[in-house]
């Protein structure tokens, strides 16, 4: 359970961090329509710039999604099995679907990238920017994924196990003070 816990702090962390690149984007998007409309100028740069902070929100935070059991699922059908058998179903689904496929992914991912990084590949757009480091998102975002589909699987296997009571792994519904708290702090930072 310790490796697991390493693993959901370090997936959080960089949730946490990367969740700056939405505000990012937001603040490049609009200033980019300003100076767009304002001036009737633009460059491919602010454009690609928005692609590279969307591109590492979702690949970076893709294993905190997992984490958090927020990844579509069929719900419908799983939620009518009693919890030990959605334990089995995800466990399943993580060792035959879902770390497979990251492996796969990630083993094309690194040529990928270093061929990049070697070439120090631009973008083919006028006034584009360097490539390699949106390239580089790929096996990184499918490494941290891989790593907590691990974390995952060690934390069923406890259940399974009687070593933990499954609620380190359960979907967190928010209780509607909890969303109202929630509303008031945003209020407050606003």
């Amino acid at each position: 359970m310790s490796l697991s816990r390493l693993i959901d702090s370090l997936n959080e962390k960089i949730a946490n961090t990367v969740s700056w690149a939405l505000l990012a984007a937001v603040i490049i998007c609009a200033g980019n329509a300003i100076v767009r409309y304002t001036f009737n100028y633009s460059s491919n740069a602010w454009l690609e710039i928005q692609w590279y902070l969307y591109g590492a929100m979702f690949l970076l935070a893709a294993s905190y999604t997992l984490k958090r059991d927020e990844h579509v699922r069929i719900d419908v059908i799983v939620g009518r099995f009693s919890k030990r058998t959605q334990v089995w179903i995800d466990l399943f689904g993580y060792l035959l679907f879902l770390l497979p496929v990251c492996l796969l992914i990630l083993v094309d991912a690194i040529p990928f990238a270093q061929v990049s990084i070697a070439s120090q590949e631009m973008s083919s757009n006028a006034g584009g920017l360097i490539v390699w480091p949106a390239k580089l998102l790929v096996p990184i975002g499918f490494a941290l994924l891989i790593l907590q589909g691990i974390s995952e699987i060690i934390k069923r296997i406890a259940f399974l196990a009687g070593k933990i009571d499954g609620h380190e792994f359960a979907k967190h519904q928010k209780t509607p003070q909890e969303e109202i708290e929630a509303i008031k702090q945003a209020n407050k930072i606003a």
